[in-house]
């Protein structure tokens, strides 16, 4: 997103299997760098349709916040997608 909160591509980072995906920041956070991103919403899917966090999901949001926060590109949101919608800034992130 830029200073606006317009949105300036939606990228995929990873697809992950019916039970893993393999997310690491620096893959996340190379395309926010290289569009000049201000901000930035993060999505992704439980198949199981649970949408409480993980243990995985806790510490990954921690990392992506803390890492875009280092370069200056504030993380305004991580959702979590299945039998309705989890959101890591309403529930005052969690973990992070």
């Amino acid at each position: 997103m830029d200073a606006k909160h317009a949105i300036l591509r939606d990228v995929t980072v990873s697809e992950g299997s019916l039970t893993l995906s393999i997310v690491h920041p620096r893959e996340v956070l190379k395309p926010l760098i290289l569009m000049n991103a201000a901000a930035w919403l993060c999505a992704h899917n439980h198949p199981s349709g649970e949408v409480v966090p993980s243990q995985e999901d806790l510490a990954l949001t921690k990392r992506l916040r803390a890492g875009a926060e280092l370069l200056g590109i504030t993380l305004l949101d991580h959702l979590i997608l299945g039998e309705g919608c989890y959101s890591f800034a309403d529930q005052g992130w969690p973990g992070g």
